[in-house]
């Protein structure tokens, strides 16, 4: 029953999305609010808000309660999740009242971060939260073998943040988290654009434009897009056709920035577990693992082979739910095993 089962959800920048272990994902929603400041209302939740983005009234607020990983609106956060859960709940048992959550929280934030995700949960109506890393989500989500004593390392690129960890008996050993992601390519995007062209778009047009460039990788890519906008100069909206590869560009900075951040973590991993990931090599997760220049440029500095997850955009919330689905086991064998000895005495 799902009463019974630990809700597993990762509360990304950009998205956020919901798992039970065997049930699935039920929920990938935008992590996104829409208040009506005059009458003080929620307009709006998850997907349906995001497509007010850019097209609100003066009176609709569209806002994105996560900044870079971690809660920044706690008001609007918790509105958010409770209407999340409430659409899970309702729709797979709808006597449950206060579920256990477990959520998973970047893997570099700070213990108040940390915190403060967990309250804004139990704002939201969970009876119980637990919290797990991002990066030991995403290997688990991503099916490693984390609980062997062998290294495993994944790089988990999301919307705000970037994090690289070597993962061995079921812990981090050595991680870096960089404030640096998807969001980030798309502002770049949006600066050439305005640059180049004098052509100003707004954030859904450059993650659009991010998403028709995601196969893009090498200066053969002649195929051109259309990008609609408004005239820097005279103001009139205008529309221009560029071809794809002028987009690489703008977005190696990025692109250097998630590497080093790999980097950082390989020089600070030990010996033996470095060994095991040369020989495995290394799993990226995440919204932003679809740009193919991102793998090229890990795979260049690193020299070691690099593969994406079947599930970039789920694998985080899928750990989290196996995650807790797996402790709750183990802790049950324990007890189960200590009765026995009991018995036996």
């Amino acid at each position: 029953m799902l009463a019974q089962k630990t809700i597993g959800i990762d509360l990304g920048t950009t998205n956020t999305v919901i798992y039970i272990e065997g049930k699935g994902v039920l929920l990938r929603e935008q992590s996104v609010v829409a208040f009506n400041s005059l009458t003080e209302t929620i307009e709006a939740v998850g997907d349906s808000a995001k497509e007010m983005i850019g097209r609100a009234p003066q009176d609709i607020k569209v806002i994105r309660p996560l900044e870079r990983g971690v809660v920044t609106d706690f008001h609007a956060a918790a509105i958010m999740i409770r209407q999340f859960l409430k659409q899970v709940i309702h729709s797979k048992s709808p006597f449950i009242t206060k579920p256990q959550v477990t959520l998973a929280v970047p893997t570099g934030a700070t213990a108040v971060e940390k915190q403060a995700a967990h309250d804004v949960a139990i704002e939201a109506g969970a009876k119980q939260v637990h919290t797990i890393e991002k990066s030991l989500a995403a290997a688990i989500g991503a099916g490693l073998s984390v609980s062997e004593p062998k290294g495993n390392m994944v790089v988990h690129i999301g919307a705000g943040t970037t994090e690289a960890a070597t993962i061995s008996l079921g812990g981090i050993v050595t991680s870096t988290s960089v404030r640096v992601g998807g969001d980030d390519m798309d502002r770049a995007i949006t600066q050439f654009v305005a640059d180049a062209y004098n052509l100003l778009i707004g954030d859904r047009t450059a993650e659009a434009i991010k998403m028709a460039i995601a196969t893009c990788q090498t200066a053969n890519e002649s195929e051109t897009i259309q990008i609609r906008g408004r005239d820097v100069v005279d103001g009139l909206p205008k529309s221009i056709s560029v071809k794809k590869d002028e987009m690489i560009a703008p977005l190696s900075k990025v692109v250097e920035s998630i590497a080093a951040c790999v980097v950082q973590t390989l020089e600070k991993t030990p010996p033996e577990l470095a060994a095991d990931i040369f020989s495995k090599g290394i799993v990226l997760t995440g919204g932003g693992s679809l740009l193919l220049q991102v793998k090229d440029a890990i795979s260049a500095v690193t020299g070691l082979a690099i593969t994406r997850t079947d599930d970039p955009f789920d694998c985080v919330a899928i750990g989290t739910g196996r995650y807790m689905a797996r402790s709750s086991q183990v802790s049950h064998d324990s007890k189960l095993n200590w009765r026995l000895l009991g018995a036996r005495a």
